[in-house]
Order: structure tokens, then sequence, then C-alpha cells
């Protein structure tokens, strides 16, 4: 036998042995993490309840020079197939576990992983921004490559830059996005025309036939603005969840049958949305905890009879309330003019169990009346009477004790009568003898009182003296003579309000200086003397930095 042949067949012996190595490590690992996967099951499935996954999820995740290692072996044709099929099955868990991270982490995953990087490119969950040229031809690429695999989300975060133009090219991506599997649709459109009189630009209308059919009712978030929504039939959204509607053109009939099937709604938002004049809120809804309506201009009534609404904020011109006894109710959030007196007049009547309520007002005319109704578990009371005057110079603060004696379990109050000019008569400018409420009612639960604006008002000056007067558990008193916000005043340099290249406190009229100033003054003649050794008094004083006349 030649060398060479000698040499040829030593070399067929190395990389025979090499294989069988390779092999054998492979069914060694196939076996050690068998072991591993299958101690460690139980607590796979308590740390990643959520994912609910088949339980191939613990099988071996065989790689691809496993499988062509394997296919070397090729004698059991049954097994080989096995193998295939579970190494299908672990592509489809590992596919839906890369869904189911956020957005950068997913991409982080793809740029590590060549099988993350095929998944990346049917992604579920899509977001865009319009930035730059060529958003357009991005949006279509990336959708083409989505269509007919399932969008689970999709969201516009910066908006899409809309004319009449686009119409047709946003209708095909929602065309495409919007089917039986879709879960989350955000659209916020931004408007662009050279032509502002031309009404073809006033607003995008949203295809609603897009939520018939079946087509909606996968849909558990809906977030839409800047757009014309006017549906005319009934939609399929009988698993949404919440519902987002800011300077949306709709009309109160309109949203009625929006709302018709959607049962299984849990918040419903409105902001804006010039075409309201009635909002009616039906019994149907019997899941809809959190309700929003703000700065809906044309609107009257807010009608509501879903019975267990928790949460309530409401932000208007004028509008007027039809509450149903909310017994569910926790939290009331009421911006309007003489919100104030509403609530003490008709609130005890409708949400009696009413935990947190803030008020504001700033046109406040009528003192608030004293009542024999309550507000027993209101726990947290914020009122602010603000404006470019608090509120009539005939409003008596002094009044607010009849709100307070109405919350016999009130722990926390906050008070705002920011002011540019105050329109009260000062302390100083009234000799008479200040005034002291006849029948007193004792807060024993009352331990934090804030005052923001405070000013030299003799009413407010009598408010505060019958607060201490009449607490037994009050740990912390705030007058804060500016207009809130961070001051230099306390220290606090690094948190003052930013303005240009220099750090300052929140600007002050050289009136309001003034006027600060003089109710520094009235704290120290009024006030001070009657704070107890357990209360801690806090006074906010105009910055010597900022605040100079």
């Amino acid at each position: 036998m030649s060398v060479q042949q000698e040499k040829r067949q030593r070399r067929r012996r190395r990389q025979i042995q090499a294989r069988n190595r390779s092999i054998a490590s492979v069914a060694k690992r196939k076996g050690s993490v068998c072991q591993q996967l299958a101690n460690s099951e139980g607590n796979r499935r308590r740390l990643y309840p959520g994912l609910n996954l088949p339980g191939s999820t613990y099988s071996i995740l065989f790689g691809q020079t496993e499988l062509k290692l394997l296919k070397r072996i090729g004698k059991n044709k049954n097994a080989l197939s096995s193998l295939r099929t579970t190494y299908s099955n672990a592509l489809d868990i590992w596919s839906h576990i890369h869904s189911l991270m956020p957005l950068r982490d997913a991409a982080r995953a793809a740029c590590i992983s060549r099988a993350f990087r095929s998944f990346w490119h049917h992604y579920p969950n899509l977001i865009f921004t319009a930035r730059g040229w060529g958003f357009t031809k991005k949006v279509d690429c990336i959708l083409k490559n989505h269509s007919g695999i399932g969008i689970k989300s999709l969201r516009f975060e910066s908006g899409v830059f809309y004319d009449a133009v686009a119409s047709s090219q946003l209708d095909s991506w929602l065309q495409i996005a919007v089917t039986p599997s879709i879960e989350e649709l955000t659209l916020r459109i931004l408007f662009y025309s050279t032509n502002y009189s031309d009404s073809k630009y006033d607003e995008y209308n949203f295809p609603c036939s897009l939520l018939s059919d079946g087509r909606g009712s996968s849909i558990r978030h809906l977030c839409l603005s800047n757009c014309a929504l006017h549906p005319t039939i009934n939609l399929d959204l009988r698993n949404l969840t919440r519902l987002h509607l800011a300077f949306v053109h709709i009309t109160g009939d309109e949203l009625g049958c929006l709302l018709s099937n959607s049962y299984a709604l849990e918040r419903l938002e409105l902001a804006y949305c010039y075409g309201i004049i009635c909002v009616k809120i039906p019994c149907l809804l019997q899941r809809l905890s959190h309700l929003e309506v703000s700065e809906c201009e044309m609107l009257q009534v807010i009608e509501n009879k879903a019975p267990n609404l928790c949460s309530f904020r409401v932000k208007a011109n004028h509008v007027q309330l039809l509450l149903c006894e909310s017994l569910q109710m926790k939290s009331l959030f009421l911006c309007y003019p003489i919100a104030l007196f509403y609530a003490r007049a008709e609130l005890p009547s409708y949400v009696p169990n009413l935990e947190a309520l803030t008020v504001g007002s700033s046109h406040e005319m009528l003192d608030t009346p004293m009542l024999p109704s309550k507000l027993l578990h209101l726990k947290c009371l914020t009122i602010s009477l603000t404006g470019a005057i608090t509120s009539s110079p005939a409003y008596d603060y002094l009044s607010l004790v009849y709100f307070l004696d109405a919350c016999p379990s009130l722990g926390t109050f906050v008070l705002d009568v920011s002011w540019e000019r105050m329109g009260h008569v000062s302390v100083f400018e009234d000799s008479s003898q200040l005034r002291q409420m006849l029948k007193h009612h004792r807060h024993d639960h009352l331990q934090s009182v804030k005052i923001t604006g405070f000013c030299s008002a003799k009413s407010l000056i009598e408010l505060t003296r019958y607060v201490l007067d009449n607490t037994t558990a009050l740990k912390y008193l705030t007058l804060d003579t500016t207009r809130g916000g961070y001051s230099c005043s306390t220290g606090e340099y690094n948190k003052c309000f930013h303005m240009g290249e220099y750090n300052k406190c929140v600007p002050m009229g050289k009136g309001m200086i003034t006027e600060a100033n003089r109710a520094v003054l009235a704290i120290e003649t009024h006030i001070e003397q009657k704070v107890p050794s357990t209360t801690k008094l806090t006074v906010v004083k105009p910055c010597s930095r900022c605040h100079i006349i």
C-alpha cells in the first residue's frame, strides 16, 4: 500500500470519528437538556403563567445543525418526521414569545439571532412615526409584508400628515391592518394643506365599514384623533374595553350607535369632540368603570346610567349632569362654572360612597350652602378657584366650612386660590373683628391642609383659623403665598421653573408680589399664634432672588 493511500485512510478514519463524536454530543445534550426541562417545567409554568403555551414548549428545541446531523442517520423516517414536527412547533412557540416582547426588545433580539430576525419581519405589533421623506413607501413595504399574517397592534404615534390625496393611501393601510385578529388600533392624524379654504382638507373620514362584519370583533383598544367618525350601522365591537376619541367629529347619536354593542367597554374618554351635544351612557355598559369628558365645547348634557362607574372626570364650559345613583363611584373630578355649588348641593344624593373629589370653578358666584346631606366616606377634597380673579369678590371663603362639615372622614384638604388680581377685602382694610362659626364641628380625621395662592383676604384668614380651632389631628399646614410650583425659597434651586438659560421661580407680577408679602404679614399676625405644637406650619414666601419688585 502506498504512502498516499495510508494517509487517505487515516484522514477518513479521523472524519468518521469526529462525526460520531458530534452525534454522540447531540444525543447527550438532548438527554441533559430534556432532563433539565423536565425538572424545571413546574418552575416555567409558575414564572410565565400568562403565556398559556402548549406542553411542547418544554421539549428540546432543535437547531439546524442538529437536524442536518440527524438527517445523515436517515434510517428511521418516522422519527425524522416527528423531529421536524417538534422543530416546527418550537418555532411557533418562539415566534409567539417574540411577539410578546416590547418593540425595542424585539428589535434587539432580531439583531443577535437569525431565528428572531425572521420573526421580526412578521412582528405583529407595529408603531409608525411620521418622520422624514419616504415614510409612505416604508409603511407600504412593511404592511405588505404583514398582509395575510395578522397584525395585533397598529399605532401611528406621532401622526400621519394628512391631505385629500393621502386619504386613499390611509384607507389601504387600514384595509390591510384591520383584520379579525387585530386588538389595538391607534390613529393620530396631523393635518397639512396649502389650501385651507377647501373643505375637502378639513378631516379624514374613518371608514366605519372596517369595523363591521366581524372585522372589529377582536379590537380591545381603539384610539382615534383628528378625524370624522360617522357610524351609520351597529359596529361589531363586542370585545372593546377602551375607547379614546380626541378632536373627532362625531354626534351624540353616532356615539350612541358606537356604544350600543360595546358591552365589554371599561374606559371611555372623549376630548374636544365638537359635534357632541348630549352624552348618554346606557345601562347596558355594566363593565364601564371610567368616564372622562373634556372640552367638548357644544356639550350641554351628560346622562349616565352605567351602574358600576367608579371614576368620572368632566371638564366643560357649561354642562348639566344627570347622574343615577352610583354606589360604586369612588373618584370624581368636576371642572366647570359653579361646579362647587353643584357638588355640595347634589353629590351626596348621587354618589354617597365617594372617597376622592376634585372641584374646579373659575366663576363661583354663590357661597357654599349649608345643607344636612353629607359625604360620609370622602377622604380627599381638592378645590380650585383660579382665574384672573379667583372668584366673585362677594364669594365668602369662610362658607367652605359647610363643605368641610359635610365630610366627617376627611383626611386631606387642598385649596387653590391662585390669582392674578385679588378682588376680596383684605384683612388690613377691614378693621372689624374676625368672625367665628357659632356651631363648631370637630374634624378628628383631618391631618393635612394646603392652601396655594394664599392672600390677605379676610374670609380666607377666617377659614384658616377655623381649621386650626376645630381639628384635633392636624399634622401639616402649608400656606403658599406664590402661585405654586417650585420656589427658590425652599432651597431647591435645581427644581425651579426653567426659563431660557436660567432657573427661575414661577413668574409673578408686581401686584401679586406685593399681595404675597401682605399675606406673609397676615400669617404672622393672625395665624401663627394659633398653630399648636403638634402641627408643622410651612409658609412659602416670594423668592428673594426671582420675585423682586
